[in-house]
């Protein structure tokens, strides 16, 4: 084994230098009781980045697989065409899991195969769209007005049209989970985008025999940081259930709201089911059948847990599945036992390298169930819920091998792996259909024979574009694309048009020396 020198690789969900850099302005301004877990969260990330990524001396990969072409391989890949889209109209209850999905994952079904990759593309898509650029006056928030989302992120034919957005907030100390701008606090300084609602149009909700309402939620930016915050109490939901309770991070995020932002008057919870409420009401009163799929990746999935349960309480005869990746746990086993209870089916995602869906409960978890009268109610027991399809990094003959946390958890490496899986005692699919180049997205997982460069992913030329004048500037968001309308202008807003006004600008800006 030969250890190579650690390369961090940045990751939209992982740690990366940006965000190093990021939170070391943000730790400087933060009020001194929240020093020392920022402290804490600080050291756990450094341990995590400390981690050599270890690539282990393998043969040549023509010679470990020997039936791929891999001089040819990108070519052929380019000449693969697109999954066919089944009828699943007599089948879809069985695909979203009425049986559990007995018999279906193992040998892996290929209609549930590409519904998963579907419902994880709706997830990506929340990555994909988000602005983390903390020069952004609009940090924070999704880059595109929600009716032309779909489109701007090549999933314009996946028959589904976005019908509203929804925001987080945190009302404890979850160090550095809202992405603010360094500049100043254009848009919110309090919440985040966190994800979408969609609906499915005529053709598809044909094809796949119902309506489908879908919950897309968006995961954390860096779960290295909230991983110690996971090991707090199990509190309760309050709703009634005593003995149900829920990782209180996780609560907060789903319930917080308060009346001084612009954003979050509501919570999360609310605006979500708000929505949802809305669109099962006008298609039942049309007399058709509604289902609700909820997915998210990491700390997204968790919150869709929580969706599931809120909507399973507040919508009776509602079918409703959840469909995440490298989600950790969120509840006891009560919880678990009241989503079994209320019939929401849930399939679990998860890669075995991943280290996110061990968390929390670490020690104390639903391996100990011969004491689940004892644990059942404590405050530091944690189980997880549904039916899991574990996937492995290994199984994978384009994939590098080491350890690679921000790679284990990224959910194009997820996506590929799902994309390639048969069954347990089978090889990578060779035929999989999905462009290998996402994996390398925000990571660096692939293969260097592939020659895809690393975390490629980014807009062009970072978002500057050049003006009329000739000077590379930040542009302004189309009208239709911010948020709303600031709420009044800034101290710094003469020095942030000079950088975003490419229309504007007359004379240079000088630094004085």
């Amino acid at each position: 084994m030969k250890t190579i020198t650690p390369n961090i690789h940045p990751h939209l969900v992982g740690c990366n230098e940006r965000s190093l850099v990021i939170h070391a302005h943000q730790k400087a301004t933060l009020p001194p009781q929240q020093h020392q877990t920022a402290n804490r969260a600080a050291r756990l990330t450094q341990l995590f980045l400390s981690l050599p990524i270890l690539h282990l001396e393998n043969p040549h990969p023509a010679e470990q697989h020997p039936c791929i072409d891999w001089k040819n391989l990108y070519h052929h890949k380019e000449t693969v065409p697109e999954s066919p889209k089944e009828d699943l109209s007599s089948k879809w209850r069985e695909i979203h899991g009425l049986l559990d999905w007995d018999n279906l994952l193992d040998p892996l079904h290929p209609w549930l195969r590409r519904e998963i990759i579907k419902y994880g593309e709706f997830t990506q898509a929340t990555y994909d769209a988000f602005d983390f650029d903390s020069f952004s006056e609009y940090c924070g928030s999704c880059r595109y007005n929600c009716h032309k989302l779909f489109d701007k992120l090549g999933l314009g034919k996946n028959g589904y049209m976005v019908s509203n957005y929804f925001y987080a907030m945190s009302h404890i100390d979850v160090p550095w989970w809202l992405q603010k701008s360094h500049l100043m606090d254009r848009w919110s300084k309090d919440s985040n985008w966190m994800g979408y609602v969609a609906i499915s149009n005529d053709d598809e909700s044909l094809r796949i025999g119902r309506r489908d309402i879908v919950v897309a939620w968006r995961g954390t930016v860096a779960p290295c940081e909230w991983f110690e915050d996971l090991q707090g109490n199990l509190d309760n939901l309050g709703d009634g259930d005593g003995d149900v309770k829920v990782e209180h991070g996780f609560l907060d995020i789903y319930t917080s709201k308060s009346e001084s932002t612009r954003y979050n008057e509501s919570s999360a919870s609310e605006q979500v089911m708000k929505e949802v409420s809305r669109l099962v009401n006008l298609y039942r009163e049309k007399g058709e059948e509604v289902s609700l799929t909820i997915t998210g990746h990491s700390l997204g999935g968790a919150l869709a847990l929580l969706n599931a349960y809120e909507a399973a309480k507040a919508i009776p005869g509602l079918p409703i599945s959840v469909i995440s990746f490298g989600a950790p746990r969120v509840g006891n086993s009560a919880f678990k036992e009241k989503l079994c209870e209320m019939g929401v089916k849930i399939l679990r995602l998860v890669v075995k390298q991943d280290l996110v869906p061990k968390m929390p409960g670490i020690m104390f978890n639903e391996g100990l169930q011969k004491f689940d009268e004892i644990t059942r109610t404590s405050k530091w027991h944690y189980t997880h819920v549904g039916t899991e399809l574990k996937l492995d990094v290994h199984a994978s003959p384009y994939l590098k091998k080491g350890f690679n946390f921000s790679g284990f958890h990224s959910l194009e490496t997820y996506l590929h792996l799902v994309d390639g899986f048969q069954s347990t005692t089978s090889t990578f699919r060779v035929d999989a259909r999905r462009d290998l180049a996402l994996v390398n997205k925000a990571s660096g997982m692939l293969m260097n024979e592939l020659r895809i460069p690393e975390c490629w992913h980014q807009l062009a030329n970072k978002g500057l574009v050049l003006n009329s004048y000739g000077r590379w500037v930040r542009p302004k968001r189309d009208s239709e694309d911010i948020p709303s309308p600031p709420s009044g202008e800034s101290s710094n807003q003469a020095f942030v048009d000079m950088y975003t006004d490419y229309e504007g600008i007359v004379e240079p800006f000088v630094f004085a020396s």
